[in-house]
């Protein structure tokens, strides 16, 4: 099961950028922290060497600060991935155009944020894009990565037992 970790503006500073709000993490890092708890689940789902057939969980990880470069992999995410755990950041709060491709696709996207958005200042407390994902995840740091991640897999295992 191929799935995107999308992260939008200024996600590139982690570490670095406000750490009392954001963490200590690197982006480098949470998606390394990412990477072993996706092979954790993939235990806890009984695939992996020795164990039962099944879709191993592939993450891609890709970040950018351009508005329409996140469209533009929102809207081509269907050719290759089967769901996408994305972190809007900024663009949580304004971005119609990114709401509209995610509504747009029919594979499922959970948003994720490092911090609890509805807890911060007042234009932070309202996202755009929750009403088109499959759920939304807030205000755990790395480990909100991971709930993200927990859920879509979950959602996409449930469609395939169905399927």
């Amino acid at each position: 099961m191929k799935i995107l970790v999308l992260n939008g503006p200024n996600l590139n500073l982690l570490g670095q950028r406000e750490p009392d709000v954001y963490g200590a993490l690197t982006l480098h890092e949470i998606n390394q922290q990412l990477a072993r708890h996706g092979e954790e689940l993939d235990r806890l789902r009984g695939i992996g060497e020795g164990m039962q057939k099944g879709e191993r969980i592939k993450l891609y990880f890709y970040q950018s600060n351009h508005e329409g470069v996140l469209v533009d992999t929102i809207q081509g995410a269907p050719r290759s991935y089967e769901g996408i755990v994305y972190n809007p950041a900024a663009h949580t709060h304004y971005s119609i155009a990114l709401r509209d491709a995610i509504a747009a696709i029919p594979i499922p996207v959970v948003e994720v944020h490092l911090s609890d958005i509805a807890a911060r200042e007042g234009f932070r407390a309202v996202s755009v894009m929750e009403e088109v994902c499959l759920a939304q995840f807030k205000g755990r740091g790395a480990l909100s990565y991971c709930d993200a991640l927990d859920a879509l897999v979950g959602h996409l295992d449930a469609q395939g037992d169905r399927g």
